[in-house]
């Protein structure tokens, strides 16, 4: 197992635990937890093979609704994410950039990274609550869930790229 997969790995099991630990247990407004673990599939670099964010994707989502009994609605949103995280990494790139950019305050600047966080959170999390109810008949329970998760999460993901370890391999 090479050393970017081991990483990968420690960083998950390290989100999973803040997750589990804290994330989950902050309710705002009932129902809108914040979600850390999408940002694992944020953080993969630009020319990652599409194959291995859908596998990240899945796998992420598989444990995200392991631990927090939401039944697949995690697993389609992470890989829903992991599809389109090659797209929304160009997007907000800039265009003279290298082809193993990492997302970061770094590499994209800190409006383009912002940008980018917000962008991925609003898609998980509005997918997320989309597959929640199926319809679009409680409108105020898909964009306030999807707004405030998506708040948080944000949140979350700046202090956790504060804090976590900076990797030459993974970041």
């Amino acid at each position: 197992m090479n050393d970017t997969i081991k990483h990968r790995i420690i960083r998950m099991l390290l989100i999973l635990i803040v997750q589990i630990l804290i994330c989950n247990n902050i309710q705002t407004f009932g129902y809108a937890p914040p979600v850390l673990l999408a940002y694992l599939t944020m953080k993969f670099h630009r020319g990652s093979s599409r194959e291995s964010l859908l596998i990240w994707g899945f796998i992420i989502g598989l444990i995200f609704d392991i631990f927090s009994n939401t039944m697949g609605k995690g697993m389609a949103a992470c890989t829903l994410l992991g599809m389109l995280q090659p797209f929304l990494l160009n997007l907000f790139s800039p265009t003279e950039s290298v082809d193993m950019l990492v997302p970061s305050f770094k590499t994209l600047g800190f409006d383009r990274y912002i940008y980018y966080v917000v962008a991925t959170m609003l898609i998980f999390h509005f997918t997320f609550y989309l597959l929640e109810d199926f319809s679009f008949r409680h409108p105020n329970i898909l964009f306030t869930g999807t707004f405030v998760s998506t708040v948080l999460s944000v949140l979350f993901i700046l202090l956790a790229d504060v804090v976590m370890p900076k990797d030459k391999n993974v970041d």
